[in-house]
This record gives structure tokens, sequence and C-alpha cells, in this order.
């Protein structure tokens, strides 16, 4: 039963889960401008502010100026180039900042009022704990484009990503369970149930595969579909000896890869709303189902309209920005195959998963 005080949680869960999923778009767009390393101090609290007159800005500037993508990429740059860079991620690092705050004052509110029941308590906890640890990783990111190369560690970047989306789906599958859910709801059978998982688990790595095709750059080789360089398995896919470096430093296999992962998990998506709908009992499964068919066809079409176009920075947002929400779809069905309580069983038949 939802009480006041569980709506109170659930309003701010919904709350940091927005402000997750805008602070992600920011960083995509911050990602795909090349506007990253536009900044290079962190400075946790005097760096709020902005330059504030022509001399900071000379200063940020030189400052700018002496890291090697400022020498390669962006060689050349005047000071006003310089600063629309700089609004990207000086925007990005305040929202940042501002999700921090979202996620760890009102938990120490609500738990010092005695609103968060018991057994939720050190579950969001991770929130305030891993927005902390979001800001150090950011910062590491950064940090990797600073002396040698000319962009941040794709290794760092991803992880950087997995950590924004593990505090999302914390928010998010904790508001699902604050949320009323009718006594006779029932659970899906326990197959169909573990599906639903493996599948949201599926969905997630191919979030992370795209965090490193992103960061390598991934998008601008072969812009083709289906086939990459007229081939199944593109030219230049098998370019490192060590076939885990191969697999996440090689642009070409980091694209063919989360191309393979998409797709498979497109299908997967597409099998399980199928297995879902021949259970007429699991009418809110059903629904959160097909409306997860719905995202995915979008996603995929995003998907082939970005890589076509050589990655557009409105394409390459939208994108990532439908990519979370075929993850929330996935999560929220397969929250709802839980039925009512984490332990209910069901006694419906056994769907077939694949015809």
């Amino acid at each position: 039963m939802t009480t006041d005080r569980d709506l109170s949680v659930q309003r701010w869960l919904y709350l940091s889960a927005g402000a997750v999923v805008l602070a992600i778009i920011i960083g995509g767009i911050t990602r795909l401008t090349n506007s990253g390393l536009s900044i290079t101090e962190w400075r946790p609290v005097s760096g709020v502010l902005p330059p504030m007159n022509g001399a900071e800005w000379r200063d940020a500037y030189q400052r700018y100026l002496t890291i090697p993508e400022a020498q390669t990429v962006h060689r050349g740059i005047t000071l006003p180039q310089f600063q629309r860079l700089f609004a990207w991620e000086w925007v990005h690092r305040l929202l940042a900042r501002v999700v921090g705050l979202i996620l760890a004052l009102p938990y120490f509110v609500l738990l010092a009022g005695g609103r968060i029941r018991t057994g939720y308590r050190l579950r969001l906890l991770l929130l305030p704990v891993l927005a902390a640890a979001q800001g150090v990783m950011g910062w590491y990111m950064v940090k990797s484009g600073l002396a040698v190369r000319v962009d941040v560690s794709a290794y760092r970047l991803t992880a950087h990503l997995a950590l924004a989306l593990v505090i999302y789906l914390i928010a998010l599958w904790t508001a699902l369970d604050l949320r009323p859910t009718a006594a006779d709801a029932p659970a899906a059978p326990p197959r169909l149930r573990h599906a639903f998982f493996c599948g949201a688990a599926l969905t997630f790595v191919t979030l992370l595969s795209g965090g490193f095709v992103a960061g390598l750059d991934g998008g601008k080789v072969y812009n083709t579909f289906p086939l990459m360089g007229g081939q199944i398995v593109p030219p230049g896919y098998r370019t490192f000896a060590s076939w885990w470096q191969n697999a996440f430093e090689n642009p070409v296999a980091a694209q063919f890869h989360h191309r393979l992962l998409a797709i498979t998990t497109a299908v997967v998506l597409l099998l399980l709303a199928r297995a879902a709908g021949r259970t007429p009992e699991l009418t809110r499964l059903r629904e959160a189902a097909w409306l997860m068919v719905v995202v995915v066809f979008v996603q995929v079409a995003l998907g082939i309209t970005t890589l076509l176009m050589a990655v557009p920075v409105p394409l390459g947002v939208m994108h990532q920005l439908t990519g979370v929400g075929v993850l929330t779809a996935v999560v929220v069905a397969a929250h709802r195959a839980r039925g009512k309580g984490t332990g209910t069983e069901s006694r419906l038949a056994r769907p077939a998963l694949v015809a």
C-alpha cells in the first residue's frame, strides 16, 4: 500500500531519474560537439561560475591552447569559437552539480523525516554516494584527454555513462516499487520473468557498446547499412593483435559489435513482447511490452538514420535519448512481470518465448 511518505519519496525519485536523463543528453551534446575538454581544470565550488571578464576568458583560452586537442582537432580555434565550446561543457558541469544536489539533499531530508522505508534506506543511500563517485569519474574522464590524447578515453567515457545509467535505474526501479499495485496483479511465469530481466541486461550492455562507439568516433566510419564496406564483417575489423584491445579500441570493431548487439536486442525484445501477449491475464505486462516494441522500432529507425547521415548532433542526441527510452521500457516491463511484490508466483501457464 502506497502512503503519503512513499509518494514524497517517489516524486523525488522521478525527479532524480529525469535529472539524470537530462544530464545524459547534455553530456551527449558535449561529446558530439567536441566540447568536453574545453575546461581544463576541476574546481567543484569556484567552477560554478564561468569566466566573468575578458582577462579570465583569455586565461581559460590560453590554458586550452596547451592541450593536444586544441593543437589538432581544433587547430586555429579562435576565442569566440572556444567560448561556444566552453559553454556546452560549463552547462554540463553545472547540471551535474545540480543533479548531485537533487540526488543527495532530499535523501537526507526524507531520511531525517522518517519518510524512507527501512528496507529502502541502504539502496537509496547509493544515490548520493554514486553521485559523488560520478563527479570524480567525470574529472577522471576529462583528465585522460588533457596531456597525450586528443580526446577522452573511450573506457572512461563508457564508465561515466554506465555510472549514470546505474543511478538512473536505481531511482526508476525504486520509484516503481513504491507505486500502488492491484492486489490481484499476477506475476509472470518464472521463465518469462527471468527473460525480461535478461532483456534488460542485454539492453544495458548495448547502450554501453554505444558508449565505445561514441568514444572512438566509430559512427563516422562505414556510414552504410546493412553492410559495412560492402561486407558483413567489414574491412579493418581486426587491426589489433589482442582481441580485447581490438574490441574496445578499434572504431570499426566497436561499430560492428554495436550493430550486432542492437539487432540482437531488438529481436529479443520483440520476442519477449510476443510472449507476454500470449498470456491474456498479464494485462499490465502486455501494455508495457507493446509500448516497449514501439520504442524499439523508433530506436532502430533513428540508429540507422543517424548512421547514414554520419551522426549529426541532433540525431545523435535523439538516438542516445531513445536508447535510454528502450532501457526504461524494458525495465518497466520487467518490473511488471514481478506482479504484486517480489515474491509473488503465478499459476498461469507458461507461454512459449519463441513461436
